[in-house]
């Protein structure tokens, strides 16, 4: 039997414990706002796109509309519910809940933001990874005062949106892993949540190493059988056949020989260079090596490869990139423009 002092030590720093991690984040909460997010991650790409509205500056809107809708309705559905919870455990509100509260719909409303500022500076690209930053931001900040398995968690998940882009993940694979993070880790992070209790480390090593599998392996395998598909083979036309071959109807693979000259036409908009009415600018690439690219009733899919090669999925592909652009003037050649233009086919 351990010593009474023993005991009374014990229950005096669970106490202290308490006392320090004195929140308590409710299940409904990562429920709601994981469904929510993960959902919207799902139909991105289904709604509100440029084929619907054309027009970049109503999409973006449009876009804003939506988010303060859905998030605004999460957010008031979960202060509503939260509330009812504490009143029947006879609990009030404390002063640092209320500063917590803040800080997550400050980190909401900036990922909201940054979303609503892609449309207009770019950016797209780091989009997915912006909310899991904010997210796990968000979730870190309401471990420190609540529960321990909130902090490991939070930092994981700023560590797997840093990791997307460190990798370069392509941007398809990056939306998947939100919608995981999102849909199924926030739901999975309720269950595991144990009201603060003191764990060793290596049962919350345990713990985050299995939320970790289940949020970055089921949405790996998810993306690779949604697109294990085989792409339908169809003939391989030279550049010149299909040219010459009237309306193209039906699959066909169109070999672009290497040396083929592929004009870029860049559309200029602004009031301080000729855009409308002008000539648009022709940046002139030329092919290093063959490639075959695949058409569907005379329209490109995007799908591509190196002859006899794999195929690279449209949605998968990362090919350009612009790593700097500056302007220059000098008493020789005058004003000019120079950038850096990075166009690449394979993954590294």
């Amino acid at each position: 039997m351990p010593h009474p002092v023993t005991q009374q030590i014990t229950a005096i720093h669970a106490m202290l414990s308490a006392g320090h991690r004195n929140l308590r984040i409710e299940r409904h909460s990562l429920i709601l706002w994981g469904l929510a997010g993960g959902i919207l991650f799902l139909i991105s790409e289904s709604i509100l796109t440029p084929e619907d509205i054309p027009v970049i500056e109503q999409r973006a809107l449009a876009w804003l509309a939506v988010l303060a809708t859905v998030l605004g309705g999460v957010g008031i559905a979960d202060w509503h519910l939260t509330r009812r919870v504490k009143e029947a455990r006879d609990e009030a509100w404390s002063f640092i809940h209320r500063q917590i509260l803040k800080v997550w719909w400050l980190l909401m409303g900036m990922a909201t933001l940054f979303t609503f500022a892609m449309f207009f500076f770019g950016g797209g690209y780091m989009l997915c990874a912006a909310w899991l930053v904010m997210l796990g931001l968000g979730l870190y900040i309401h471990g420190l005062f609540s529960e321990e398995l909130l902090e490991w968690s939070g930092v994981l998940i700023i560590l797997i949106g840093i990791g997307s882009l460190g990798f370069q993940l392509p941007y398809e694979t990056m939306r998947w892993i939100a919608a995981a993070v999102f849909g199924l880790g926030l739901p999975l992070l309720a269950a595991l949540l144990d009201r603060g209790r003191h764990r060793s480390a290596l049962f919350r090593l345990v713990q985050v190493v299995a939320w970790l599998l289940a949020v970055l392996a089921l949405p790996l395998w998810a993306q690779h059988r949604a697109y294990s598909t085989p792409i339908p083979e169809g003939p391989v036309l030279s550049l010149e056949e299909f040219r010459h071959s009237g309306q193209p109807r039906g699959t066909q693979i169109v070999l672009l020989p290497a040396g083929t000259r592929v004009p870029v036409e860049m559309e200029l908009a602004g009031d301080l260079f000729a855009g409308p009415g002008q000539e648009a600018p022709i940046m002139p690439l030329t092919l290093a090596e063959p490639i075959e690219v695949l058409m569907q009733d005379g329209r490109l899919t995007g799908d591509a490869r190196v002859p006899s090669g794999p195929w690279q999925r449209a949605r998968e592909a990362r090919w350009i990139r612009i790593p700097w652009l500056k302007a220059e003037l000098t008493p020789e050649a005058g004003p000019v423009v120079r950038g850096s233009l990075d166009v690449r086919f394979r993954h590294e």
